[in-house]
């Protein structure tokens, strides 16, 4: 009886011999959600709300480009066969902890060469971030991919989840977990908790660490649960490097409580530490 389930359509419309998918559409509302948020926030902390513009155009397209160098690192043992693929991202495969990496390292760059705090533009997008990357599983789940082992639909019906999402869960006569689901709920509530923790006391570089550690821990377990893990070695690349993440944010927070003694969050003295 379910065999006749048909996925949901991936492509949004076709303009001629265009087709504009529902991931690069959901990528792209997420981008212009997290921006909003961000300059809302820098507004209310004084800061030129213009600099994260500046930012995100080198920014996304660095971002990209480290997620794919990310990807085709722990994938070479097949990119080496097929060189010509590197450049075809339009065939897949991308890595977020590689876009991360890429947009904290365009981040220090670019705060270094206009004589602002890193911490600072980093706690301010922390919030934008993390919900950005619920947003975009979406992107996932309208591909079919990202998604865990297999399970029963008796099981995703006690979940409660509606019907399209079960439905589209059904992939090549089997029913799967779906890990996209869960990461983009988790992230969410770190979205809310980001929100509360920036009007606590708590000290400028330290909300965006608490992201790394809250998006860490939530992607360390949804990780384990996934069928297209990089590898290394026995290991996935993705818990390996979330406790890393969680291990070094915790120290740094440590470390420059103790040694730098940061201002909080909530002053408006933009300072370098």
């Amino acid at each position: 009886m379910f065999n006749a389930i048909k996925p949901l359509n991936p492509i949004a419309l076709k303009l001629g011999g265009i087709s504009i998918h529902w991931y690069g559409i959901i990528i792209a509302t997420a981008v212009v959600i997290a921006l909003l948020l961000a300059l809302r926030e820098a507004t209310k902390r004084g800061l030129n709300k213009e600099l994260y513009v500046d930012l995100l155009i080198w920014a996304i397209p660095i971002s990209i480009i480290c997620a794919r160098i990310y990807y085709v690192v722990f994938e070479w043992s097949y990119y080496k066969d097929n060189p010509s693929e590197i450049i075809k991202i339009w065939h897949g495969g991308i890595a977020i902890y590689g876009a991360l990496i890429g947009a904290v390292i365009t981040a220090i760059v670019f705060a270094w060469k206009r004589k602002i705090s890193f911490w600072q533009l980093a706690d301010i997008a922390a919030p934008s971030l993390i919900i950005a990357q619920a947003i975009g599983r979406w992107g996932n789940f309208m591909n079919q991919e990202a998604h865990g082992v297999e399970t029963t639909r008796q099981f995703l019906e006690s979940l409660h989840l509606p019907h399209f999402i079960i439905n589209q869960m059904y992939i090549d006569g089997a029913y799967y977990q779906p890990t996209f689901l869960y990461e983009s709920l988790w992230n969410v509530l770190g979205f809310i908790v980001l929100l509360i923790l920036r009007r606590t006391k708590i000290k400028r570089g330290e909300l965006f660490l608490s992201y790394l550690i809250w998006y860490s821990f939530g992607r360390f377990f949804v990780e384990g649960m996934r069928t297209d893990s990089l590898m290394w070695g026995a290991f996935r690349v993705s818990q390996v490097l979330a406790v890393v993440l969680i291990f070094v944010a915790i120290a740094l927070i440590v470390y420059r409580r103790v040694k730098t003694n940061p201002p909080y969050y909530l002053d408006n003295k933009f300072g370098k530490k």
